[in-house]
């Protein structure tokens, strides 16, 4: 076993994040435990708990990286887009594609924060928000009435629907919604939110 002095606190800080997504991506969240982790990077428990507070700050720095990822997946993605409603739409095609693609740190997301119940982060919010301001972005021309409450709070509404229907995907679910595809959906449900959007918030 690598004496603690081998690596710096920051090396092992980083040592410890890229092994728990891998042990993340080949067992799920589930499947990640202190013990684990130290044994991937040849250290002691103690040494974890040296840099990380518990566990659960271990997970939550993933979770973290993993909403950076996301995020810059998202707005690779969807800023070609000409029309505002394009890069709605594009927003959610990625949002699917991402999670099929990353399936599992995707679900630690919310595995996580069902475990850990109560308040998030603020850091946590703050990335959550960034996400969120994508598809804010995207909706706020559509809608030259509405204030940025109403845009954030459609924003949320909007992308509630979109991840409800992400999530029957990723778990294979899709015959609860009559095997229907769930690309085809959010288009629909993207289509539909979004006339109804118009018709209240947009000046004639």
């Amino acid at each position: 076993m690598a004496r603690r002095n081998d690596h710096s606190r920051e090396e092992i800080h980083q040592m410890v994040l890229d092994a728990a997504e891998r042990i993340v991506v080949a067992e799920g969240y589930k499947g990640l435990s202190a013990r684990k982790l130290a044994a991937a990077i040849d250290y002691t428990v103690g040494t974890l708990y040296l840099v990380f507070e518990n566990l659960d700050d271990i997970v939550r720095q993933v979770n973290e990286r993993t909403l950076d990822k996301l995020y810059a997946w998202l707005q690779a993605r969807s800023g070609a887009s000409t029309r505002p409603e394009d890069a709605v739409f594009a927003l959610a095609r990625a949002y699917i594609a991402y999670a099929e693609n990353d399936a599992p740190r995707w679900n630690m997301l919310f595995e996580y924060i069902a475990a850990q119940g109560g308040a998030l982060p603020a850091s946590h919010l703050q990335k959550v928000g960034k996400v969120f301001g994508l598809v804010e972005t995207a909706l706020a021309p559509l809608a030259d009435r509405a204030s940025a409450t109403e845009v954030e709070q459609a924003a949320r509404v909007l992308w509630a629907s979109v991840h409800g229907i992400c999530l029957l995907k990723i778990s294979q679910r899709m015959e609860l919604a009559g095997g229907q595809d769930a690309e085809a959906m959010s288009h629909m449900l993207i289509e539909n939110f979004l006339r109804g959007f118009r018709s209240t918030h947009q000046a004639v």
